[in-house]
């Protein structure tokens, strides 16, 4: 399944690439704007939408501002679909996903992640792809106010989208060798997160347990009732 899923992502790239001027820019929107907002990222990632649009800024076939443009703002108005979409649906979506595009553990590691990050988790949910697509409908699902998050996900979509448009851009034909290494990163920083939570989350028990024990500690000890005769 995993190999079938690969090549038909590979088939779109290359049908993206033989595409120029608006439908091309046109397509590189829609793909970014629908990765958190319709959970299409589970199929096709919208970091490489981001760089295919690079390397058609590189083959010339459309202008690279446009390509940033297009990429920026597809990352922006898709992931402020997908918290509104959480905010008014939540659980009630989640539960009809298929479980072979959405699994429990990614949902798991996106409301850690919104819950210990607050809104820096729409920031840092930019750079992997599990937590891209289901971070900004757990921010709604958390009634997370929408002037934070809207804050993190512009900041997010401009260093994220534009990134990654700019290295596609830079990396030419050698776009795949590109998408590869930053897919590694992402896993990589997946990691990173989900160990600094349980970091934070056994730090906390430990403060727990101590100011349990601290506050035992001075209670007062009760007075013995009579001395026996």
């Amino acid at each position: 399944m995993r190999v079938r899923h690969y090549g038909a992502v590979s088939r779109l790239a290359e049908h993206i690439l033989n595409l120029h001027g608006v439908l091309a820019l046109l397509l590189v929107f829609l793909l970014v704007a629908l990765e958190a907002s319709a959970f299409i990222g589970f199929l096709f990632p919208g970091e490489i939408a981001c760089i295919l649009g690079g390397v058609l800024a590189f083959q010339g076939r459309v202008p690279l501002a446009a390509a940033m443009a297009a990429a920026i703002g597809g990352a922006i108005i898709g992931d402020s679909i997908g918290y509104a979409v959480g905010r008014r649906y939540g659980e009630r979506l989640l539960n009809r996903v298929p479980s072979r595009l959405l699994k429990p553990e990614h949902i798991e590691k996106s409301k850690a992640a919104v819950s210990r990050l607050g809104g820096k988790a729409v920031f840092v949910g930019r750079f992997t792809a599990a937590l891209r697509v289901l971070v900004p409908g757990m921010c709604g699902m958390a009634g997370m106010p929408y002037r934070t998050f809207a804050t993190y996900n512009v900041a997010g979509g401009l260093v994220w989208a534009g990134g990654s448009v700019l290295l596609g851009y830079l990396a030419g034909a050698g776009w795949r060798q590109l998408d590869h290494a930053l897919s590694l990163v992402g896993l990589s920083l997946l990691g990173v997160v989900v160990m600094a939570g349980l970091v934070v989350l056994l730090v906390r028990r430990r403060r727990a347990a101590a100011a349990e024990r601290a506050d035992r500690a001075r209670r007062p000890v009760p007075e013995s009732a009579g001395v026996d005769g």
